[in-house]
């Protein structure tokens, strides 16, 4: 019934309202002002994050209840992967369900139900020094990613972990059963043996590790990536914490992350290519780490990470509106790359590595960069390409130059589109997350500031 009202509501406002026109130029053309604009914006925020929340509730697997990697609507799953779950997907999907309470999809009930099962799940689900693996089957036992990648996934780990730690703050001031769901959240977290992955006490993490291969897979994780949020919470931990040494030689790569670059007159902030030369990578950069920790106003020794990230964004929209390739259909309303399914396949699209293949993650997950752009974006994708949107939401990826899109979905890329939503809206999930005491210690032990944090005690 409320997507429906949500639906009507949008019907009626957007009648004679071209989505591909800036506010100024609504009003000067169909009569429609700055008040129903704005109207007809929040209903279409209201729909996306219902449609996308909704990928994590209906969609889940149904003996974990935590997310599915893929969901096909098509019902054609060519490595009969339906049911695999997907460990930092869930940690996106955790953070999703929320968003549900909030927005009023469900009750409060309805989702500490789930997370309890949730919990349960994991507690029993297979684990390698604390990590979970990549992904899980619905037994609870790991099925290997790739060839070697059969034990821990640390950076999958650390976003799960994101999101666990975002619904015991939600949860631990609660009730009696609440208040037990966030504890048993705390011993999940204190489980991970983050500095083990260090290899025998590297200065840097590994991302993988397995009984079976070892450390074969050989992935230390420098910056910059989507890992941030790896190395802040292996410093946070109370158990298993890293020292400084390995997050500034580890991460920062002895200071070579700070070799930025202008690309589009914008500063990068940060090189986001250890081995190549590539001005920015994709845009799920600026999402995943972010969906707790909150960028505004926070810096380092290595830069100023609202910088970075809206600058990032920023590039992936100018760059789509010069549209140097001449692709079909890129422009101010039509933007933002990132990794998706396309079409041949799986692929990393970024400026400079682009296939004229749009992913509406990209810039919906922008939202609170790029607000103005990134609902310009929503505006065209609701209005004029509404048979690019399924059941949850915009589907993966397409293209208007080759005329493709599948109706399928990747939890990793649903997952930060309500999330990030919700932080442009009303900032809950940095709120949640950066009330975390052992966060903020994390954060100031490798010494970040921010607005965010409450004062070092003396």
């Amino acid at each position: 019934m409320r997507l429906f009202l949500i639906t009507l509501a949008i019907a009626a406002l957007l009648t004679g309202c071209n989505g591909q026109k800036t506010k100024e130029d609504a009003k000067k053309s169909t009569g429609v002002d700055a008040d129903s604009l704005a109207m007809a914006d929040k209903a279409l925020l209201d729909t996306v994050q219902y449609q996308t929340f909704n990928y994590f509730w209906d969609g889940a697997e149904p003996v974990s209840g935590l997310a599915r990697e893929r969901i096909h609507l098509d019902g054609i799953y060519p490595n009969h992967d339906k049911d695999i779950i997907t460990t930092g997907g869930s940690g996106f999907g955790l953070m999703a369900i929320l968003v549900g309470v909030e927005r009023g999809f469900i009750t409060r009930e309805q989702a500490l139900e789930r997370y309890e099962r949730i919990v349960d799940f994991l507690e029993k689900a297979d684990r390698f020094h604390g990590a979970w693996p990549h992904w899980l089957l619905p037994s609870g036992k790991v099925t290997p990613f790739s060839k070697k990648d059969n034990g821990g996934d640390l950076v999958e780990t650390a976003f799960l972990v994101q999101g666990l730690l975002t619904v015991q703050a939600y949860f631990k001031d609660g009730s009696e059963r609440e208040k037990q769901l966030a504890a048993k959240i705390e011993e999940l977290w204190e489980g991970v043996e983050w500095d083990w992955y260090t290899k025998n006490s590297e200065d840097v993490l590994y991302w993988h590790w397995s009984p079976e291969y070892q450390w074969e897979m050989n992935f230390p994780v420098g910056g910059y990536n989507e890992a941030l949020i790896m190395y802040i919470l292996a410093a946070a931990s109370p158990t298993h914490p890293i020292e400084k040494s390995v997050y500034e030689k580890g991460w920062g790569v002895d200071g070579a992350i700070t070799k930025d670059t202008t690309y589009y007159g914008l500063e990068t902030e940060m090189n986001h290519y250890e081995h190549s030369d590539a001005p920015v990578g994709p845009l799920f950069w600026a999402h995943y780490s972010y969906l707790g920790l909150n960028p505004k106003g926070l810096k380092d020794q290595f830069g100023d990470y609202w910088k970075l990230n809206q600058n990032h964004a920023l590039i992936h929209y100018k760059y789509c509106v010069d549209n140097p390739k001449d692709y079909e259909g890129y422009g101010k309303d039509c933007w933002g790359l990132t990794s998706s399914y396309s079409i041949n396949g799986y692929a990393g699209h970024r400026p400079e590595a682009d296939l004229g293949v749009i992913s509406p993650t990209a810039a919906l997950s922008s939202m609170p960069y790029t607000p103005e752009e990134s609902k310009q974006f929503l505006r065209f994708m609701y209005n004029e390409q509404d048979s690019l949107i399924g059941k949850y939401g915009p589907y993966d990826a397409f293209s208007l130059e080759d005329d493709w899109y599948l109706p399928r979905y990747l939890a990793i890329d649903q997952g930060p589109i309500p999330v990030m939503i919700e932080n442009y809206r009303s900032g809950l999930f940095w709120k949640l997350f950066m009330a975390n005491e052992e966060v903020q210690k994390g954060l100031r032990k490798l010494g970040f500031e921010s607005p965010n944090m409450e004062p070092a005690d003396d």
